[in-house]
């Protein structure tokens, strides 16, 4: 009976030795040891996403010509609109450069902009998480911040070989200042704890008492919040989320709130990372 027992025991006591010698290793080895494994680990996660893009190519080939013609033409559309905002956003470019001559304002830190394809994604309550296809091969650094055409995505959290971890801005993780569009006063914005499969969240704080949940302009429409450009990470005016609820706070001198995050962060197969051409952030 005793013998019975201890091989019932056995898994567990297995269990309890590798993590005692874990926790007694130095942090030099476990840093090793991690980082060998997500690199054993990165080719496997790569030829999964591009048996996935694959996967969705073959069947696009079994649409019909039709289709094809109807998706051609939606596609010259959005071409032409973009064409046209691209020498709009030139011109804009232009006369903020001007302006920044004749008024001598330095000028915001220029970027480099580098698609990324989203390898795999790793949501659960504490953490939100998205693989990319590029890492130290393209030059990604380390905390640079990740965007897409709804806004932030996030930053970077870890940069490997040829993948790179982007820890999304629904992560607990994730802390930076905020505005509210229209205001220059900043105030924190913070990830929270999410569901795997529900509408992506955040929440802010010492948001000043006369800001509210709705424009004063427009009756019924969200306040959109957008990054700051403190810290030097972020750049100014990039959109993070929709504030949806605000009460006020326990000290009554600030209000915190809800906001409402881009569901399409759940969902995005591309991303930007914005190197900064003066150096990492």
């Amino acid at each position: 009976m005793p013998f019975k027992r201890f091989d019932q025991a056995r898994p567990f006591l297995a269990l309890g030795l590798v993590v005692a010698v874990w926790l007694v290793l130095p942090v030099a080895v476990k840093t090793f040891t991690r980082a060998s494994f997500f690199e054993l680990q990165a080719p496997v996660t790569v030829s999964a996403s591009f048996a996935r893009d694959l996967q969705e190519y073959w069947a696009l080939r079994l649409h019909s010509n039709h289709d094809l013609i109807v998706a051609g033409k939606d596609t010259a559309h959005v071409a032409a609109t973009y064409a046209f905002a691209v020498q709009q956003n030139n011109e804009l470019h232009s006369q903020i450069e001007r302006l920044e001559g004749l008024l001598r304002i330095p000028a915001f830190e220029k970027h480099r902009f580098e698609h990324a394809r989203v390898a795999r994604r790793d949501f659960s309550g504490w953490w939100q998480q998205l693989v990319i296809r590029k890492g130290k091969n393209h030059g990604i650094p380390l905390g640079a911040p990740v965007v897409f055409g709804g806004g932030v995505v996030g930053r970077i959290a870890e940069v490997r070989a040829t993948t790179s971890v982007v820890e999304l801005i629904s992560s607990p993780g994730v802390r930076l200042a905020a505005v509210v569009e229209g205001d220059t006063r900043p105030f924190s914005f913070q990830g929270v704890s999410n569901p795997s499969f529900g509408r992506p969240r955040g929440i802010v704080e010492f948001v000043p008492l006369d800001i509210s949940t709705e424009d004063s302009l427009q009756k019924n429409k969200p306040r959109r919040i957008t990054t700051s450009g403190l810290g030097g990470v972020f750049p100014p005016g990039l959109t993070l989320g929709e504030i949806t609820q605000l009460k006020m706070g326990d000290d009554g001198l600030f209000k915190t709130g809800v906001v409402k995050l881009d569901e399409r962060l759940s969902s995005l197969t591309e991303v930007t990372v914005l190197i900064p051409l003066g150096g990492e952030p």
